[in-house]
């Protein structure tokens, strides 16, 4: 039983993490400059798993129970995207920044509190995580609840570490400015669909 609770927990979190997002854009432009890797992977894993112990714990369910509140964290989230999307229009028009080395280096205490506003204010943390994988968390007793839990955060750990230090070897591709580019625009992109599909959910 807790291993099947396990195995559930480690393919519900993957379905769920591994796609373009605002925190996985965010990793992977991190990776590919090679700055903060560990910091930024570190904080988005340890949020993560605090998120889905919260969910796991019972606080989706309460969340659920207040419809106005989920609906906020809609809203705030949505506006929070789209500007996120804006900035990364705006990057990817200046030609003179997308070179690798040639955009001055992002402090420590930026590149952290772009993290944590990545991941805190990002509205699919909390319908996704916390509400959906702590409302089927809910099925399990204690035990196996805990099982689904550490499944969930296994596949968070994996995740952000590996995007993080995997990105290297896409530096390559990332030696002409026009991936730089493309990269950009495609963060942008997801952006705005997060942002509509929130937008239009309710």
């Amino acid at each position: 039983m807790l291993l099947s609770a396990y195995l559930q927990g480690l393919a519900l979190s993957a379905g769920l993490i591994i796609a373009i997002g605002a925190q996985n854009a965010f990793v992977l432009r991190q990776g590919l400059r090679r700055e903060h890797v560990f910091v930024v992977a570190t904080i988005c894993f340890v949020s993560d798993a605090l998120l889905i112990a919260l969910g796991c714990g019972g606080f989706g369910a309460l969340v659920q129970a207040h419809p106005p509140l989920v609906t906020a964290v809609r809203w705030i989230g949505a506006a929070f995207l789209i500007v996120y999307g804006l900035r990364s229009v705006r990057a990817a028009l200046q030609t003179q920044v997308l070179q690798p080395g040639s955009e001055p280096p992002l402090a420590r205490g930026r590149a952290v509190a772009a993290a944590l506003a990545l991941t805190w204010l990002n509205p699919h943390v909390y319908l996704d995580t916390v509400l959906l994988v702590g409302g089927l968390a809910g099925r399990y007793e204690t035990a196996p609840r805990s099982a689904f839990a550490i499944g969930a955060a296994t596949v968070s750990g994996l995740w952000f570490y590996g995007l993080a230090y995997g990105a290297a070897w896409l530096a390559p591709l990332f030696r002409k400015p026009v991936t730089w580019r493309l990269l950009d625009l495609v963060i942008a992109a997801t952006m705005w669909a997060i942002a509509a599909g929130l937008l239009l959910r309710g």
